[in-house]
């Protein structure tokens, strides 16, 4: 098993440069299996997620071509089969964004539950309520070890409704304008997700053709449209790799220049690291986060839906108010099972408490190398963090969870001075 090795690094200083986001393209991919002509998809990072989607759509029946480093043309002309593969969708939740626009585009969809981080339960029933509002008849089956959901719109196709969301879920909103697009009539989205991910999906949708208003609103208004056309699209910065790297600098005390990053889209983790003492220059596409300025101050953060601090970013900004000064309280509201990475911090000598949804963080932390594990995604970022300023030498199992989400990771960090290497 593969595993990273972090040794305690001096301030990490010099230029970065943001891939396109992991939870941008992923729908953009699924998307073109709504369209029978060309799509071409710019900044796709080279992430494990990407691939697992890439073999998904070719699952399908959809050709792939990267033309340059980063580009996919994808072509969906020739949808060979409505059901995706067991082996495939087990390794990624939201490869369950490919039924939306099959049952869009076929009428019908056959998807087994998906995998993904363990950071809780995250159900699908406010994407099956969504396809069942605008008509599909949806069962879930199951079929020896595992669970199957299938759809099938009625005869007359999918018709457009009025859809409220229980709560703004992301990918429920995702799916459920991809399922709308080719629909009959007109379909409202209420208090929907705003997401940055789900304005870039409907511009990606308007691109070819569809009608789509009040993305980044709580109402998303979809007019079902007959056909789509050819596209070229590309995928906006990744707002969690942006907010990664502001952290890097803030725990190191170091100097990072953040490039083609767009700091209207971390608004929050750059309002709370100035509350932090950590001094921050906003360009247009670009940022600089100095932590060598000052002392650095704890500060309470609560995770909300968009535009509020993203779960995400939770376990990398606790790793980080481990070593500021005083206490910091963190509350997780979006997902039930995101304190994991806690146990793993507190065996850095982290002093960390959890009671529910909340984390008493006491700063001043003295953080020793240890051997950890990535316990999801964001958490395998907040390991790496702590390393970087932990005494001795960290070990990171399970990396693989931090491979699906981050391109070009290690060599991003040794640039910028970390002492960081992955070993077999």
């Amino acid at each position: 098993m593969a595993k990273y090795i972090v040794k305690k690094s001096g301030p990490l200083k010099g230029e970065v440069s943001i891939s396109g986001a992991k939870n941008a393209v992923l729908p953009l991919m699924a998307a073109t299996l709504l369209n029978e002509q060309e799509c071409v998809i710019r900044s796709v990072p080279h992430l494990r997620d990407v691939q697992v989607m890439k073999e998904i759509l070719e699952s399908l029946g959809a050709t792939i071509e990267e033309q340059a480093p980063g580009e996919y043309c994808i072509k969906a002309e020739n949808i060979v089969t409505t059901e995706a593969p067991y082996e495939l969708v087990n390794k990624m939740r939201a490869s369950f964004l490919v039924m939306g626009p099959l049952l869009g585009r076929k009428g019908v969809a056959r998807i087994p539950l998906p995998g993904g981080c363990a950071i809780g339960a995250r159900p699908i029933d406010l994407h099956l309520k969504g396809f069942k509002a605008l008509g599909a008849i949806v069962t879930i089956h199951e079929e020896g070890s595992y669970a199957y959901v299938e759809a099938a719109a009625g005869p007359q196709g999918l018709i457009g409704d009025r859809i409220y969301l229980d709560f703004p879920s992301v990918g429920a909103t995702e799916n459920i304008i991809m399922a709308a697009v080719l629909a009959e009539g007109t379909t409202f989205i209420e208090n929907a997700a705003e997401e940055p991910e789900i304005v870039d999906l409907a511009n990606f949708l308007n691109k070819m053709g569809a009608k789509i208003k009040g993305a980044g609103t709580d109402t998303i208004k979809i007019e079902g449209v007959k056909s789509l056309h050819n596209v070229r699209h590309t995928v906006i910065p990744d707002r969690i790799e942006t907010g990664t790297f502001m952290l890097a600098a803030a725990i190191t005390r170091g100097a990072i220049h953040i490039e083609n990053a767009v700091p209207d889209h971390v608004k929050p983790v750059i309002a709370k690291l100035r509350e932090c003492g950590v001094r921050i220059e906003v360009g247009d596409e670009d940022i600089i986060v100095r932590g060598d300025l000052g002392p650095l101050t704890s500060t309470d953060i609560k995770t909300l839906p968009y535009p509020g601090f993203p779960t995400d970013m939770q376990s990398p900004f606790m790793a980080f108010l481990t070593v500021c000064d005083g206490k910091s309280t963190v509350i997780e509201t979006v997902f039930e099972n995101r304190f994991m990475h806690v146990s793993q911090l507190n065996k850095m000598g982290a002093s960390i408490e959890t009671a529910g949804n909340k984390a008493s963080v006491k700063g001043n932390a003295r953080l020793r190398g240890s051997e950890v594990m990535a316990t999801d995604l964001r958490a395998g970022a907040a390991m790496v963090l702590a390393g970087l300023v932990a005494e001795g030498t960290t070990e990171i199992s399970e990396i693989y969870h931090i491979e699906r989400g981050y391109e070009n990771f290690i060599e991003k960090f040794a640039k910028l001075g970390a002492n960081i290497k992955r070993v077999e």
